[in-house]
Formats: C-alpha cells, structure tokens, sequence
C-alpha cells in the first residue's frame, strides 16, 4: 500500500492509495429563531400528526415543526475505494474530531498505509497548524491537508452529505434524538452496499480555465485624477 487519502475533504494522488475525505459535522441544519444556530444534525417534529387522504377528502400534511435538540453527525470519505466512515456524537470539537480519525486509522488498509491524506475544511474541529501537528503525532502516516477558505464543495464528502440531506432527513420528523441518530446510522449502513467513487468532473484543466477566466476579467485599475 503506498497512499491513502481520507476526505475529511478530499484529494486523490496517482498511485494506489485511499484519499479521505471528511468534516465534522457534515450536516448543517436552520435552527429556531430564539435558539443559536450549530451545525449538526437538527430533530425537528410536527406539531400535528399527517392525515392521510381518504374518500372525497385529500390528505393533509402538517408544515409545522417544532425543534428537538441537535446532534453531530461526522463522516470521512475513502474517495478512490468508496470506503464510508460516520458516527454520532452529542456535540462538534477536537475530541469528537478525534475519535473519527481513530475510527480510520486503526483499521487496514489505513494503519499500514504509507500516507493518508485527510482534506478536511477550516472548521474549529480541525483548524490551523496545531491541528496539522496533532493529527501527525497521533499518527505519524496522516497528513491533514486544509482547503482554501470558503472551498467546501471541493470535498466530496460533501456530496454524501447532501446524498444524505435528500434521503433520509427530507422529511425531517423524528420522535427522538436516539431516533433520529439510529436512522442516520442505518441509512450510511444500507449506503455502504451500494457506494460507487463519485465521478469528480471538475478537473484541474476545468480548474486552470476558471482561474484564467477571473484573471483576465479582474477590475479595471482607477484613473488617476490629476
């Protein structure tokens, strides 16, 4: 095995290796009003149960929904071999971070890889040099690798994410937080039997035109006024 890349965000490189993708949490879900928005996974529930249709009369659907508490959903992405890593935790932070990497690194073919590269966003969970040398003291064959600011959609976890958004949080009505965290866990379980590398079409020549584009249509230097 030579290298491996984790999408905590993504990146890929030529010889046979896993590129890892993944973020903490991967949901991001409005809050209340009244109540601080934090990314995770929202339990949200109607405050009237559905009426489903019957004779003459069409089936009612209630649209309003109270909010039930928040977990963090966390999630690494294997990009070349589709390898899905996820969990639930009650909050975001280093730690929950941690124990992610740990779900990664501690099983082949990651333990013995060469080099992993985890590309992750600049979320407080992994932000900066300090998380550059934590990750490489707890495992000297990582390499935590940051997109540029405002880059999510670089990483392919974030497909998965919205995969994740559409199938099985739309609707988003769950009695419980246990409910809902069971849910996700088994959707990602019932994911893993069908999971194919997802077609990255965005190429690094795509990439170059788009930058060439915005260099050559940049704004014109002021006139100086005498």
């Amino acid at each position: 095995m030579a290298h491996v890349r984790l999408h905590a965000k993504r990146h890929r490189h030529a010889t046979t290796r896993h590129d890892i993708a993944a973020r903490q949490p991967l949901l991001r879900r409005s809050s209340d009003r009244d109540a601080p928005a934090r990314p995770g996974a929202v339990r949200l529930y109607a405050v009237a149960e559905d009426v489903p249709a019957g004779a003459g009369r069409p089936g009612l659907v209630e649209f309003e929904y109270l909010r039930g508490g928040t977990l963090a959903y966390l999630a690494a992405w294997d990009v070349h071999h589709a390898n899905l890593f996820d969990r639930v935790e009650q909050t975001t932070g280093i730690i929950p971070f941690g124990r992610l990497v740990d779900q990664v690194m501690k099983v082949e073919p990651y333990r013995s890889a060469r080099t992993v590269y985890w590309v992750v966003d600049n979320g407080s969970s992994h932000a900066g040099k300090t998380s550059i040398k934590r990750m490489a003291e707890a495992y000297p064959n990582a390499r935590l690798t940051h997109l540029p600011v405002h880059a999510s959609w670089l990483n392919q976890i974030e497909i998965y994410f919205s995969i994740v958004q559409r199938k099985a949080l739309t609707p988003n009505d769950f009695a419980t937080l246990p409910q809902l965290a069971a849910h996700l866990m088994d959707f990602a379980q019932n994911y893993r039997t069908i999971a194919r590398p997802f077609e990255w079409t965005f190429t690094r020549a795509k990439l170059d035109s788009v930058i060439e584009k915005i260099t050559h249509h940049g704004p014109a230097p002021l006139a100086l006024t005498a």
